[in-house]
C-alpha cells in the first residue's frame, strides 16, 4: 500500500537555468546574456490559470466550521497560555480553517501564502495530538518534512515553546550539522522530529531513527522538495510511516508535482486554500526597474545602501560573494548566505541580519523559504528569478503577516520579455520605471542613497564561534546566543 516506484535520482538539482545577469554577466555588466530559451519555467506553456496547479481533491467527508478563536479549539490550557504569552491572540484564516479538523485527526491539504501562519497550523494539532505520549529511542512519534536547513530551523523555533508547555521533545534533523549530535538527539527519545529528506534518510540507513511509530506526517512547501528533487527521497520516507496515520500537506504552491503525493498519501483530506494567487498580497508593491548593464552596479549598490533592512537575491554563490565583498568594501554591512556556507555560519549570518548587525542580506535561493525576519520591506531580485515560483518566494520575505512591503526586480533590456511572461504567470501586474543611479525616482522606490566609501568588516566574536560549536543538541531547536558581531 503506498509504495511508490523508487527512483535513482538522489541528488537534489537546482531549480532552473542560471538567469541573464548573474555570475560573468552581472560581472561583465555591460556585455548581457540572453536570457531567453535557457531558462525554465516552460513560459508560455502553462494555462493562465491555474497557473499549471492541478484540480483540488474534492473532500468527502465534510469540513468542521471554522474556528473563530484559539480557545474554540479545545487546546489544552498550556498551550492558550503559551499563545497569550507570545502575542498571538487570534488565528489567522489558514489557522482557524485547518485546525477543527486536524486536532479531529483529518488529514489537510493548505495551500497560504508565506507568511500566512501554516507553521502553526499543522505544528499546534501536531503537538496537541502527540501531547501524553512518549517515544522510545528512535522511534519518533511525528514528523515534519521540510526542503531546507533554514526552514527546518524556523519550524522548530516556531514550535519550541508549545513543545515545552507539553512536555513534548523535538529533534531537528538536518545536513551540515553533526550527525552525531543529531543520532544521540534521536537516541534519548523525540516525540517530534522536525527533518530534510537527505539527512533523515541517512539517520534511517544508520539505524539511528525507524519511522515505524510516526502516527501523524507533515509536509511543508512540499512543492519545492518536488522542484529540487527530492521527491524520490520523501515518497520512500513516507512509505515507511503507519499507513494509517495523519497526513497534512501545506505549500504556497500546489502544481503538479504535488498532486503525486495528494493521490498517494492523503485520504479524504480537508483542503483550505488562502490568497490562491500569491501575487494578490495587497500589502505588497512589486517594481520592475529597467537598469543598463553599465549602471547595474552601482544602482544594486546604491539600493543596499539604504536605510534600513533588505535582501538581496542573485543566481550564484560566486556572484554573491562577489557582491557581498564589493559592499563590504563600498562601507554597506552586508552578509552571504548561500550552500557553500556551513550551518553555524548561515545560521549567524541570519541571526546578524534579524538584529539590525547586518544591514543587508545578499543570498541564492537558499534564504527564499524558510526565513522569517519582522519588519523587513524590501526585497530586491538583482538577478530575475527562473519562474513565477520562485519570484513569489523571494518575494515572500516581505509583507509578511500583514505588514507592508516592497519587491524590487533588477531588469536589463534582454531579460524584459522573459520578466513580462513571469509576471503574467505570477498574476501580478508591476510598476515599471527605467531607472539610473544616482537619480531621485530610484531613491523613491528603494530609499537608495550614495554609500559611504568607509570599508567596513563584519567579524564573529571567538564566543560565538565557539558557542556555536559547543552547542550540545543542534537539535533542540535553538539558535546559538550571542550570535552579534562587532565590525572590527
Amino acid at each position: 500500500m503506498n509504495r511508490s516506484t523508487r527512483m535513482n535520482d538522489r541528488t537534489p538539482r537546482r531549480n532552473g537555468a542560471p538567469a541573464a545577469g548573474s555570475g560573468r554577466g552581472y560581472r561583465a555588466q555591460a556585455q548581457g546574456r540572453t536570457g531567453g530559451s535557457g531558462r525554465s519555467g516552460g513560459f508560455g506553456r502553462r494555462p493562465a490559470a491555474p497557473q499549471g496547479e492541478f484540480a483540488l481533491p474534492v473532500t468527502i467527508t465534510p469540513a468542521l466550521p471554522a474556528a473563530a478563536s484559539f480557545a474554540d479549539l479545545g487546546m489544552p490550557d498550556a498551550v492558550l497560555k503559551t499563545l497569550t504569552d507570545l502575542g498571538v491572540t487570534e488565528p489567522f484564516p489558514i489557522q482557524a480553517a485547518t485546525l477543527p479538523n486536524s486536532l479531529a485527526g483529518r488529514d489537510v491539504l493548505g495551500r497560504g501564502r508565506t507568511g500566512s501562519g501554516k507553521t502553526l497550523a499543522f505544528g499546534l494539532a501536531l503537538l496537541v495530538r502527540t501531547a501524553g505520549q512518549r517515544a522510545e529511542a528512535r522511534q519518533p512519534l511525528a514528523l515534519v518534512l521540510v526542503p531546507t536547513r533554514e526552514l527546518a530551523q524556523q519550524v522548530t523555533d516556531a514550535l519550541t515553546p508549545y513543545a515545552r508547555a507539553l512536555r513534548l521533545r523535538l529533534a531537528t534533523v538536518v545536513g551540515g550539522m553533526s550527525i552525531g549530535r543529531q543520532a544521540s538527539a534521536l537516541r534519548g527519545g523525540a516525540e517530534v522530529v522536525v527533518a530534510t529528506p537527505g539527512r533523515l534518510k541517512d539517520l534511517i540507513a544508520r539505524g539511528d531513527c525507524r519511522l515505524d511509530r510516526v502516527a501523524i506526517t507533515v509536509l511543508d512547501e512540499a512543492d519545492q522538495m518536488a522542484d529540487m528533487g527530492f521527491m524520490p527521497q520523501v515518497t520512500e520516507l513516507l512509505d515507511q510511516v503507519r499507513t494509517e496515520g495523519q497526513r497534512m500537506l501545506f505549500s504556497a504552491t500546489l502544481d503538479r508535482n504535488v498532486d503525486l503525493l495528494v493521490r498517494r498519501y492523503l485520504h479524504d483530506p480537508v483542503v483550505h486554500s488562502v490568497d490562491p494567487s500569491a501575487g494578490a498580497v495587497t500589502t505588497m508593491e512589486h517594481h520592475v526597474l529597467h537598469v543598463h548593464g553599465a549602471d547595474k552596479y552601482a544602482t544594486t549598490t546604491e539600493i543596499a545602501a539604504r536605510d534600513g533592512r533588505v535582501i538581496m537575491f542573485l543566481d550564484t554563490k560566486h556572484a554573491v560573494d562577489q557582491l557581498t565583498k564589493h559592499l563590504l568594501n563600498s562601507g554597506v554591512r552586508a552578509a552571504a548566505l548561500h550552500g557553500g556556507k556551513s550551518q553555524p555560519q548561515r545560521t549567524r549570518t541570519l541571526a546578524q541580519f534579524k538584529t539590525g548587525h547586518v544591514t543587508v542580506l545578499v543570498a541564492t535561493n537558499v534564504a527564499a523559504r524558510g526565513i522569517h525576519v519582522d519588519n523587513l520591506d524590501l526585497v530586491v531580485n538583482v538577478d530575475p528569478p527562473s519562474d513565477h515560483k520562485d519570484y513569489l518566494h523571494r518575494g515572500g520575505r516581505t509583507a509578511r503577516a500583514g505588514e507592508s512591503g516592497s519587491v524590487v526586480t533588477l531588469v536589463l533590456p534582454n531579460q524584459r520579455r522573459d520578466m513580462t511572461r513571469l509576471m503574467a504567470d505570477a498574476g501580478i501586474t508591476p510598476r515599471i520605471a527605467q531607472v539610473r543611479s544616482g537619480e531621485a525616482e530610484l531613491s523613491r522606490i528603494t530609499g537608495a542613497q550614495a554609500p559611504s566609501g568607509v570599508p567596513v568588516t563584519i567579524a564573529a566574536p571567538p564566543a560565538a564561534a565557539g558557542g556555536a560549536r559547543r552547542r550540545t543538541s543542534p537539535a533542540r531547536g535553538r539558535r546559538p546566543s550571542g550570535g552579534a558581531r562587532r565590525a572590527a
